[in-house]
């Protein structure tokens, strides 16, 4: 199965280091060097496009802008990327999010994603007033899917479980096509969830035989209740001509984390109920690193990022081959979507999209003949990113 790739959408705001908003006083919101304006965002994903990439992941959360809003915002800055929309099925009607991803469908021509999050942070959710436990969460997640997808049938749908009811749910007209639904979760209750609605399980970028590991429970789950499922994995990355110069820029992100801010971090991420989150600590334990080696968890694989941040917290470090090979493993463990990452987001696509993506493309692990429609003809790069790169590159 070729592979598909996707990036990433930084709309906390961007910069060359990870902890940017980690410095910031947070009831003064967030503190980036670049912020999450529409110009910076359409130019990341002006870029994401015209490299080939699928689509973008744009995030859910109170630290970031809202997804809908944001992607919607870029339709017209692009003409064949698709958005990957992360919402919370917690705090949403089933009705509504169906009728906003049928517009989107319509608006944009096919090409919404939806990235289901179902919440592993009791503090965030409760922002949003949502009250549920950990496991309520994915019992309700799983009536909400079951809503979304009666509404999407294009008849009137009715639906009564413990936590959501509704009657003669319907909308305008049925999403074509309908959107592919992306899922994480890594716990007991959130692995049946995924079996039975996931298009793609999503899954933080462990060493290969790890998601090999889950990529197998979803599988069989997935294969009782007469599905298949396609398995996608959640990286970040430093790509760079050489091995060295790769894990360079590796210590340089460890050299800008100061012992506070990694424990200040480290306090908040134990206390999640995300096993997803609990898995992504214990790779690295909190460790104190003097050399970005230190954290390498799988050869190429490091989990400096997770020292600080929460979610996807390991990244791909190596030279050009390197990075392919290690791609290769995930594919052979049953991977075939990865969303990328990087820092800055949009000098480190360049850096995987004219490294990487090449590579892969000659070990005939990608779809040439879709990325050649991907491909926008005609469209420069961004000037910014031609400056960045060369200071980069020296």
């Amino acid at each position: 199965m070729s592979l598909k790739l996707h990036w990433f959408l930084p709309t906390a705001g961007d910069g060359r280091t990870i902890v940017e908003r980690f410095h910031a006083n947070k009831s003064q919101g967030p503190s980036a060097q670049r912020p999450a304006d529409l110009d910076y965002l359409a130019q990341v994903a002006r870029a994401a496009e015209r490299l080939g990439f699928e689509g973008v992941l744009t995030p859910t959360g109170t630290w970031c802008e809202d997804a809908w809003l944001t992607t919607a915002a870029l339709i017209r800055e692009t003409s064949r990327l698709k958005f990957l929309v992360a919402f919370r099925p917690g705090v949403i009607s089933p009705t509504l999010a169906a009728q906003m991803a049928g517009t989107f469908q319509r608006l944009s021509g096919g090409r919404v994603l939806l990235n289901i999050v179902t919440g592993g942070d009791a503090i965030e959710q409760r922002r949003f007033g949502d009250w549920h436990d950990h496991d309520a969460r994915y019992a309700r997640t799983d009536e909400f899917l079951s809503v979304v997808r009666g509404v999407w049938s294009g008849k009137p749908f009715d639906f009564a479980g413990d936590h959501l009811r509704v009657e003669g749910a319907t909308t305008l007209a049925a999403p074509d096509p309908v959107p592919p639904l992306y899922f994480g979760g890594s716990s007991a209750a959130a692995l049946p969830v995924a079996a039975r609605h996931a298009d793609v399980y999503l899954t933080w970028g462990e060493p290969p035989a790890q998601v090999a590991e889950k990529i197998g429970k979803v599988r069989e789950l997935a294969e009782k209740e007469g599905r298949a499922v396609r398995f996608g994995v959640r990286l970040h990355t430093i790509a760079r001509d050489t091995s060295a110069e790769a894990w360079a820029e590796a210590q340089k992100l460890l050299d800008a984390l100061g012992p506070e801010q990694i424990a200040k971090a480290q306090s908040q991420l134990a206390a999640s109920e995300s096993v997803g989150q609990q898995r992504m600590v214990a790779l690295h334990g909190g460790r104190a690193a003097t050399t970005a080696r230190d954290l390498e968890i799988h050869p190429r694989l490091w989990a400096g990022i997770g020292l600080v941040r929460g979610g996807a917290g390991t990244a791909l470090v190596g030279s050009y081959a390197e990075i392919a090979d290690l791609i290769e493993e995930y594919h052979e463990a049953g991977v075939s979507e990865f969303v990328l990452s990087g820092y800055p987001h949009l000098e480190e696509a360049y850096w995987f999209g004219e490294g990487v993506r090449p590579e892969l493309a000659r070990r005939g692990l990608l779809d040439e003949g879709a990325a050649a429609e991907r491909t926008v003809p005609g469209v420069r790069a961004e000037p910014a990113v031609q400056g960045e790169r060369a200071v980069a590159a020296q």
